[in-house]
């Protein structure tokens, strides 16, 4: 993987040795079972290093998998993502805060399908709040909001209160009517469909959870499928439309941001198919 470019607009105001730390992957947490992760502030996501016994590169990181393909890929990156800090549900909140920052503002972040820059501290339960969206809708495994795939922020994004409800637990396909206080995204009754900048985006955080969750950790196998309305079978769909958005969405510098603080910060584990876009194809 191509390392940091400071010529990436999230990249501008970092410290040589913040850069340097945004390289970075941790030691593995011991005997397989992570340690629970401190919530990190803004300051720290603008300022931290990661500590020196994380030091290694992105290319040692996926090192296991390398050369492998189809079902030996997949397992071989479940191993090495499975290696994760986790959150609370709580502490959510103010992950959101630093992983999907304006990078044009840095008081607000932006919001998934709505694509609106929006005030940090406006986050709750009112008609015009963000909240927390889980792009795998929990109800796809019945998990709901307990560390672990409730918690990930891989999959985790702001959204407005009221799109969040008119998204709810639908899989993703093309088509259907225009969604209000969401440009360029559309549903109908069993699909959604997000805004073009994104559609990449919402594929490779299902891919990631397909690969990260597969039946340990006492949750279900998560996997995809060709298919909507899967209502609360531990599956999402459409692959196959997925598969053609990451392909005309490739991961751009707000996701490889994104991915990046995530593996520094909190959870100390990367989404694959940012990082090697091409591994979508050998597994799927």
């Amino acid at each position: 993987m191509a390392r940091l470019s400071r010529s990436a607009p999230w990249a501008a105001g970092l410290t040589a040795a913040t850069a340097a730390a945004l390289l970075l992957v941790p030691a593995q947490a011991s005997a397989g079972r992570p340690a629970a992760a401190a919530p990190a502030t803004t300051a720290q996501a603008a300022a931290a290093p990661a500590p020196a016994a994380r030091a290694g590169t992105v290319a040692d990181y996926y090192a296991p998998a390398q050369g492998k393909t189809g079902p030996a890929l997949k397992a071989a990156l479940h191993d090495i993502v499975k290696n994760q800090s986790r959150i609370t549900y709580d502490q959510v909140w103010n992950a959101l805060k630093v992983t999907d920052q304006d990078p044009n503002n840095p008081a607000n972040v932006v919001l998934v399908y709505s694509g609106r820059s929006q005030s940090k501290s406006t986050n709750g339960g009112g008609a015009d709040d963000w909240n927390r969206e889980h792009v795998w809708a929990k109800s796809h495994g019945d998990f709901g909001t307990a560390t672990g795939p409730g918690t990930d922020l891989h999959h985790l994004r702001p959204e407005d209160v009221t799109v969040n409800s008119t998204r709810g637990n639908k899989d993703f396909d093309r088509g259907g009517s225009p969604v209000a206080e969401a440009p360029g995204s559309f549903t109908d009754a069993d699909s959604f469909e997000p805004r073009d900048a994104v559609k990449g985006d919402v594929a490779r955080m299902l891919l990631y959870m397909a690969v990260r969750y597969d039946g340990g950790d006492g949750f279900a196998d998560l996997e995809m499928n060709d298919r909507v309305n899967n209502g609360s079978a531990p599956a999402f769909g459409r692959i196959s439309v997925l598969k053609e958005w990451h392909r005309i969405d490739p991961p751009d510098a707000f996701e490889q941001r994104r991915n990046q603080v995530i593996h520094d910060l909190y959870q100390h584990n990367r989404n694959p198919f940012i990082d090697h876009p091409e591994w979508v194809d050998q597994i799927w």
